[in-house]
């Protein structure tokens, strides 16, 4: 009973996105540089020194996530993610930084983006849309999207700044729609991702300037790029595609549905492609229903708002889809036994 438990256990660890690790070695060495204590950090978020002294060695992008946020908050830097991005030596990207950089097009790099961006971050999905004004859109897949700030914020401004680089070019993108909630330091990101950006939004996404596509890069290479190319498809064929659990697929789904009163059973099973009874019947499956996760989600969302003490818990409550702040405050006491401001208090 005790080996089949452990093989299971195995199978589902392996099942998990993993990630290069990069972003979290870029933070440990922020971390170092300020003199705080990195152990203790990479002990809470299930990692470990060799893991991150090892450029080779794979990691889990939940724990990555975990790191980014526990290093964010011991630098009490909550723009962690975004100031990585600003700052770092984009060849550091390594087999992705060289695929995109040789095409001929900045519409060709995103689409090589687009194909080989698991190498780096299996977590992380992205999907080009070509047209005048191209689209780049980030999907979060085998984990929880809510859970996450510091690595998106840092994925969508390298690709800006990657963009530009690789381009020649200083430019703003369109718009750039960003789904979680961010009260403070948003002038920052305006400064340098246009005054297009929207936090709180329905999906993670980029739209590039008009004709964007058909920028010539600056270091195109037809031979190189492939080279690269054969090298990029060998890595992804040996990669396993990891899609996670039903759970984190509804949770995703739900959340950015949440402040529109839209977060119902029949609404996320479409998105997730499946009739609603099938949706009940594979939650079922895992011993799960449709209102237990929303619920859950709400109750985690709610505690990390509330660590903000700038946002108004009439915004929060809005944002959870409870059309008055009292809805909210009852079913906050339902989930920790406490109102909002008694939970806001205690920490």
């Amino acid at each position: 009973m005790q080996q089949s438990s452990t093989r299971r256990s195995i199978k589902q660890l392996s099942r998990l996105p993993t990630v290069q690790g990069g972003l979290s070695r870029l933070a440990a060495d922020r971390v170092r540089r300020a003199g705080v204590k990195l152990e203790p950090l990479l002990s809470r978020t299930g990692l470990t020194i060799d893991q991150i002294d090892d450029p080779d060695r794979r990691i889990l992008a939940s724990n990555q996530i975990a790191f980014l946020g526990a290093a964010a908050e011991a630098l009490n830097d909550n723009l962690l993610g975004f100031s990585l991005a600003e700052k770092f030596d984009l060849r550091d990207l390594g087999l992705l930084y060289y695929v995109m950089a040789s095409s001929e097009t900045l519409g060709e790099a995103l689409k090589r983006a687009s194909r080989y961006s698991r190498i780096t971050n299996e977590a992380v999905v992205l999907q080009y849309q070509e047209g005048r004004e191209p689209t780049l859109r980030l999907i979060y897949s085998g984990i929880p999207r809510h859970a996450d700030q510091q690595q998106i914020e840092f994925c969508i401004f390298a690709l800006v700044r990657a963009s530009c680089v690789l381009s020649g070019r200083r430019f703003l993108p369109k718009r750039v729609s960003i789904s979680h909630v961010r009260p403070r330091g948003v002038a920052k990101f305006a400064g340098l991702l246009g005054n297009g950006l929207e936090f709180g939004a329905n999906a993670d996404e980029i739209n590039f300037p008009a004709g964007s596509a058909g920028w010539v890069l600056v270091d195109a290479d037809a031979r190189l790029n492939k080279i690269l190319v054969k090298v990029c498809e060998e890595s992804l064929s040996s990669r396993k595609g990891k899609s996670g659990s039903l759970r984190v697929a509804v949770e995703n789904a739900i959340s950015p549905l949440l402040p529109h009163g839209q977060a119902k059973a029949n609404v996320v099973a479409k998105k997730l492609g499946m009739s609603e009874r099938t949706l009940v019947r594979r939650l079922a499956e895992e011993g799960l229903t449709f209102n237990e996760i929303l619920q859950q989600l709400k109750a985690s969302l709610a505690i990390r708002y509330l660590e903000d003490d700038n946002m108004p818990i009439s915004r929060i409550a809005w944002l959870l889809g409870f059309e008055e702040a009292s809805s909210f405050s009852h079913a906050c006491r339902r989930w920790t036994g406490k109102s909002p401001r008694e939970l806001r208090l205690s920490r």
